[in-house]
């Protein structure tokens, strides 16, 4: 058999139309999952970092409106939230590291909700980091303090609902 650059070509065609319309990846790529007719803007403390090829996942607990103390549930256990970005190495673009945002990191992030219910969701436009020490005032977000760093693009969406726990 001649191995022809057409031959090569051809294989590497059918390659590509067969990932680009797998189910898999489909599935791993829809928003079906959010609801988008709802954005919470939350100011939260890191608990941690997932880092994944395919996504980057900040575990958060959100700061009440005063900006003094946990969110807590109603069995008095941290409110833990997850917010899921873009994989590792684009976040790692925007500053978003294991290392850079570590246990305790405070940062407002805006997200549309899981439709499931369970606190979790994807980020909607900019984050915002709060200089270590210096969390916002009652009401605000990291946006509104001095020396905040924005990562990505964009600034806090405005929120079109309000979670309560």
């Amino acid at each position: 058999m001649i191995n022809s650059p057409i031959r090569k070509l051809s294989g590497l065609t059918f390659a590509a139309i067969a990932a680009l319309t797998s189910p898999a990846l489909s599935a791993h790529h829809s928003f079906a999952m959010y609801d988008k007719s709802i954005t919470y803007v939350f100011t939260g403390v890191v608990e941690r970092i997932n880092p994944d090829g395919a996504h980057l996942q900040i575990v958060f607990v959100p700061l009440n409106d005063k900006r003094d103390a946990l969110v807590r549930d109603a069995e008095g256990k941290p409110a833990t939230w997850l917010v899921e970005m873009g994989g590792s190495a684009a976040m790692a673009r925007e500053g978003i590291t294991v290392g850079s945002f570590p246990r305790g990191t405070v940062f407002s992030v805006g997200l549309m909700p899981l439709r499931n219910g369970q606190r979790g969701g994807a980020r909607v436009e900019g984050l915002f980091e709060c200089p270590k020490g210096k969390p916002p005032a009652a009401g605000m977000h990291c946006d509104s303090v001095d020396g905040a760093t924005a990562h990505g693009e964009g600034k806090l969406p405005k929120p079109t609902g309000t979670w309560k726990p």
